[in-house]
């Protein structure tokens, strides 16, 4: 439990500063650009519960803005997942977050994305 809290403190930077990207470029309306730092917040929060729900309600509220009823229904399922199998490792690693892929398929993680999984988990000890 302490390694998660851990991983927790530790990538939560990274990931609020995705949420952040993808804030402003949704105030500049470029909903494709936000919703890419969305994805990026997502698999870099994705091992831990409090984050991984935080983005899906993020990715949520994405939709709402966009109109989009499938992200919207699709995030509403994913919240739930998020919420109840994260803390079990039940997460496809890499897996983007959003409607457009499975919520079961793992993909692979962009290298600057895992270099900071790894720095994180690194500091886990």
């Amino acid at each position: 439990m302490l390694k998660a809290k851990i991983f927790t403190r530790n990538i939560r930077p990274y990931v609020e500063e995705e949420l952040a990207l993808a804030r402003s470029e949704q105030n500049f309306g470029n909903k494709a650009e936000a919703f890419a730092h969305l994805e990026n917040a997502h698999v870099l929060g994705q091992a831990s519960t409090r984050l991984h729900v935080k983005v899906h309600v993020h990715m949520l509220l994405w939709a709402v803005k966009q109109g989009n009823i499938g992200e919207f229904f699709g995030q509403i399922f994913r919240i739930a997942g998020a919420a109840t199998k994260t803390a079990f490792g039940l997460v496809p690693h890499g897996n983007t977050g959003g409607a457009n892929v499975s919520p079961f398929k793992a993909m692979p993680i962009k290298p600057n994305l895992d270099t900071i999984i790894k720095k994180a988990r690194s500091n886990e000890n």
